[in-house]
């Protein structure tokens, strides 16, 4: 599978929903319009998935999910980076997000680890962040070249 020319913009849709819910991800609040959602089908099956929320200068990423079939392949990379300058055409500066399972694939695609209470407000006050995540998730940003 060609990995670029598979990734799209999505719409929230009940096989998103059922792919972020299979991958044990939130799925209460997809509804931000600040939500820019891609993923990638291969064959019309979706096979991963990722989302920025963008919040003026800052997002969020989330919703990063790949198919069991398609890890190790390179796939989550391209996602990410897909995200990435998607939030540079959107003058993001600096990515934030939260994860439970996946702090060394971030660390390894040149995330930090940051401490929470430097989250910006903006970043805090949202549901990922203040209501969904646990406050064990490894919260991490990654500064843009813009």
């Amino acid at each position: 599978m060609s990995i670029k020319p598979c990734i799209v913009a999505l719409d929230v849709d009940p096989a998103v929903v059922d792919f972020l819910r299979l991958a044990e991800l939130p799925v209460d609040d997809l509804n931000s319009a600040e939500l820019l959602l891609f993923g990638c089908r291969s064959e019309g099956v979706l096979q991963a998935t990722v989302a920025l929320e963008l919040f003026g200068k800052c997002a969020l990423l989330r919703s990063l999910a790949v198919a069991p079939s398609q890890r190790n392949t390179g796939l989550g990379a391209a996602m990410v980076a897909h995200a990435e300058q998607a939030a540079i055409e959107h003058s993001v500066e600096v990515i934030y997000l939260l994860t439970t399972t996946a702090a060394e694939f971030f660390e390894r695609i040149t995330y930090v680890v940051a401490e929470r209470e430097s989250a910006p407000a903006a970043i805090a006050e949202s549901q990922q962040f203040s209501n969904i995540c646990p406050a064990s998730a490894v919260f991490m940003r990654k500064k843009l070249d813009n």
